[in-house]
């Protein structure tokens, strides 16, 4: 066995002390640098909401609201019910359930449902084919659809009638409406969302399933004040011709027009106007004047658009396009868009300010916390999300944060 000197000893000891003490300060320094946030992720409850009464069935949720005592509001569409569906409603009843229930459906928290009613024959009024809603600060309920004639309709939260915005067009079969997006008189067919702007009394107005632009009208009067095109061109400069395929090999072009559908517009706290463009798998962001601001695309190797989609009223092919549909998320900086994707099934959660994917959940599939045909998504102010499916996927679940 080597003998070591004392003087080597002292000089191992130092060696030891100096690296015991940078680790500690390598230790502090980690315990005191600030830590990335990680992407929420999500739990399905699989309990929510609770069976509906009266032997309803629920048919497509196209659509959702949470209002201000984060009460989920939904439209329960009824055009698509099928008869293997709705076996109580036969005379005799050919079987136990189910029966159509109201279109619309106010949930709280624990799932129980509160408010019901609406449907084809409830007010003259009505959508011939339900699409949007939304509810203010009164909890008043407005309602849009995408037939010919349809309006914005509104009523009071237990579903007595208030008013109807007008700027109907006439009834016609839908394929003979032309584009038009320089007149703004009356809603051509398809107002594919609209949003409530209460302090500057405005509704906004996505009207992109025929059209390709964003309308804003006075709440109150019902008065025009202003509309843009993809990128904020104005009015003037939107043209009426069909957009133009692409070469699906790759992803959408970045063109400087709308692309429908025009599938939701939904706004940010700090005042920006965020639109989900199904055609191009884009979202574009604006300010509330129409000044393009910036864009982000979801997942752009899906298809978009093309002749095997479908078209903006077909009820036989498949859609395409990866934004159905976005919800903002409800921390104080709104951190997250949550992105619908109705053609992948998935959640799609990426930054708001720099468009990035951070995370996703779902899938496509028909057990709990899956996803099929999801066109509907929104949060609370708990940080729950809340997701609607239609054509034969027809339900309505509740995703719970984990972090």
């Amino acid at each position: 066995m080597t003998r070591r000197s004392a003087n080597d000893m002292t000089g191992r000891a130092r060696i030891v002390r100096t690296i015991a003490v940078c680790g500690l300060f390598l230790l502090a320094g980690a315990v005191s640098m600030p830590q990335a946030q990680k992407a929420p992720t999500y739990k399905v409850d699989p309990f929510w909401p609770k069976p509906l009464p009266n032997k309803w069935s629920m048919q497509q949720i196209v659509d959702m609201y949470v209002d201000k005592d984060d009460h989920i509001w939904v439209i329960n569409r009824q055009s698509d019910a099928r008869p293997d569906e709705l076996a109580a409603m036969t005379k005799p009843p050919r079987g136990e359930c189910c029966v159509l229930g109201p279109e619309i459906l106010e949930f709280d928290q624990a799932g129980n449902v509160l408010n019901a009613w609406g449907g084809p024959n409830y007010h003259p009024g009505w959508p011939g084919r339900l699409q949007s809603i939304a509810v203010d600060r009164d909890k008043n309920v407005y309602l849009s659809g995408t037939t010919p004639g349809d309006s914005i309709i509104m009523f009071t939260k237990d579903g007595k009638f208030v008013s109807d915005f007008g700027h109907r067009g006439p009834k016609v079969p839908a394929n003979q409406v032309k584009q038009d997006n320089q007149q703004t008189a009356i809603f051509p067919p398809g107002i594919g969302s609209f949003e409530l702007d209460e302090d500057a009394r405005e509704i906004f107005i996505a009207d992109g399933f025929l059209n390709k632009r964003i309308l804003v009208y006075d709440m109150d009067t019902g008065a025009f004040k202003r509309g843009w095109g993809g990128h904020g061109i104005p009015l003037s400069e939107i043209d009426n011709d069909p957009t133009p395929p692409y070469d699906i090999s790759g992803p959408p072009p970045d063109q400087k027009q709308f692309a429908p559908a025009l599938h939701c517009i939904h706004f940010s706290r700090d005042g920006l106007v965020y639109v989900c463009e199904r055609g191009s798998d884009r979202v574009q962001v604006f300010t509330k004047q129409g000044k393009f601001v910036s864009q982000f695309f979801v997942h752009p190797s899906t298809q978009a658009r093309g002749a095997n989609c479908g078209g903006p009223w077909s009820t036989t092919d498949p859609g395409c396009g990866t934004v159905y549909h976005l919800a903002v998320s409800s921390d104080r900086e709104q951190r997250y868009v949550f992105v619908a994707d109705g053609t992948n099934n998935m959640v799609w959660i990426h930054n708001r300010k720099t468009g990035v994917l951070e995370g996703s959940f779902g899938g496509n599939g028909r057990y709990a916390g899956m996803l099929h045909w999801i066109d509907a998504i929104v949060t609370d102010s708990k940080g729950n999300v809340y997701t609607g499916e239609v054509e034969d996927g027809k339900r309505v679940q509740k995703f719970v944060p984990q972090n």
